[in-house]
């Protein structure tokens, strides 16, 4: 894979992460899988609306029309927001839908991109949106252009050797199993591996930039989720996010970590 297939993230302290992009090939066999589940749907809710064939064709040729403009696009909206960037066929290509600096994506880019795909659509079968994702550096379709959008393949992470990494010290953010639990379900996978990766090569860098880096994490998942002030209080922001990163990846292997 060369640079130009990847994404790059880089944090202002001089990290810099790849995500792998997702072509137009990969992407229009994601959207086959989700067409044929949203023509199902549209299917589904035209037999509960047979009563309107009273009206006329036209009238159940306007309804058809509708139908399928509000559910496509409630469709990938509602997942993609749900399932952090994700609908069904993506999830099965192993693709997901990103903020292009990384960040999460808010409710107001997932509706715009959806929005757009009927412009990606034309003149037909998605050529328009095809052609945008061939000449963009970022694989983008119109409607990830507007939206700030991007789309990569959602790698799996592997499994860190925690003991290694952190040197096995008591976890009390992994004691609160309710909150852990919590913790993970917030957190999407590309600030998963970010935070393992800013753990992993805390010593690369310069005291300042380090400092920065981890404080801001930590405030991220401090407002993801809020722990007790006696369980955190005596916690730097560099060992909250250590403690973090063990919640996120590790199995159960006693009393201290969850599963």
């Amino acid at each position: 894979m060369t640079r130009a297939d990847t994404l790059a993230i880089r944090t202002p302290e001089g990290i810099e992460f790849h995500l792998p992009l997702a072509g137009p090939f990969t992407r229009m066999l994601a959207y086959s899988v989700d067409f044929a589940v949203i023509l199902a749907i549209e299917q589904a809710v035209q037999q509960a609306m047979a009563p309107l064939a009273l009206f006329g064709p036209d009238a159940m040729v306007a309804v058809t029309t509708v139908l399928y403009f509000a559910i496509s696009v409630l469709y990938c909206a509602i997942l993609e927001w749900l399932w952090r960037g994700q609908t069904v066929g993506k999830k099965l290509l192993g693709l997901r839908v990103i903020e292009a600096s990384g960040l999460k994506l808010e409710p107001a880019q997932v509706v715009v991109r959806n929005l757009m795909r009927f412009i990606d659509f034309l003149p037909g079968f998605y050529l328009l949106g095809a052609i945008s994702c061939v000449l963009n550096s970022r694989r983008q379709r119109l409607g990830d252009i507007v939206a700030g959008t991007v789309v990569v393949r959602a790698s799996k992470l592997k499994e860190p050797d925690l003991e290694q990494l952190l040197g096995g010290k008591y976890n009390s953010l992994a004691e609160q199993r309710h909150l852990a639990a919590r913790l993970r379900h917030k957190v999407s996978p590309d600030l998963a591996r970010l935070a393992f990766e800013a753990v992993l090569r805390r010593s690369e860098l310069e005291p300042g930039p380090r400092l920065t880096l981890f404080r801001e994490l930590a405030n991220y998942f401090r407002g993801l989720v809020a722990y007790p002030a006696e369980v955190v209080e005596q916690l730097s922001d560099e060992q909250y996010v250590r403690n973090v990163v063990e919640v996120l990846f590790a199995r159960t292997k006693g009393a201290h970590t969850p599963r």
